[in-house]
């Protein structure tokens, strides 16, 4: 296999996973490569089952080997929340900041800024073969919103560790530590080895 392809229609999360693909044996193709398709409904219930569902998706329409990734923000102050409705949940209003503002306040209120950010990537090879890889990174609501660079919920989680949020991170920083490096990276070495 010296093609795969990232099944999103996320420019950000192209750019994020492209740098793992530079210089590689593999060549990363992506939807921007395509014109473009309607992505199927996310009905998972988990970051799971809905990376399986646009991976295999993306398998059986370009008949290529392909994978796909789910990520959300889990917050304890929310009661886990958004979640697998992360997306879902910044779309809802025409400005996005306007979410990330109710986190604050929330969390503010309540005193309780843990939260983690997770990923499930699948990787479908055949029609019956997914192969799954996690990433999850802890950390804090930060009590502003900070940061022009990332996307999403960037601007307001701080990494365990960390004094910055993911957007004061420019991408190779944030490439270090961010819940979807950690599962790109676990895909990549199984793409290289066994490929």
């Amino acid at each position: 296999m010296d093609e795969v392809l990232f099944f999103s229609n996320n420019k950000n999360k192209i750019i994020e996973v492209s740098v793992f693909f530079e210089n590689q044996s593999i060549k990363l193709l992506s939807l921007n490569d395509y014109e473009s398709i309607k992505s199927p409904s996310e009905t998972g219930l988990t970051f799971k089952e809905n990376a399986k569902i646009k991976s295999l998706y993306g398998y059986k329409h370009f008949k290529k080997i392909c994978f796909a990734d789910d990520s959300g923000i889990c917050i304890s102050a929310l009661k886990g929340k958004p979640g697998i409705n992360s997306k879902k949940l910044l779309a809802s209003k025409k400005n996005p900041k306007d979410v990330l503002k109710e986190i604050v306040n929330n969390v503010v209120e309540t005193n309780d800024y843990k939260a983690h950010f997770q990923t499930s990537i699948c990787l479908t090879i055949s029609q019956t073969e997914h192969i799954f890889f996690e990433g999850t990174v802890r950390g804090k609501i930060s009590k502003k919103i900070k940061g022009s660079m990332g996307f999403g919920y960037d601007p307001i989680f701080i990494p365990d560790g960390e004094k910055n949020t993911f957007a004061e991170m420019d991408i190779n920083e944030k490439n270090l530590k961010s819940h979807r490096a950690i599962a790109i990276q676990k895909l990549k070495k199984y793409i290289l080895k066994n490929f």
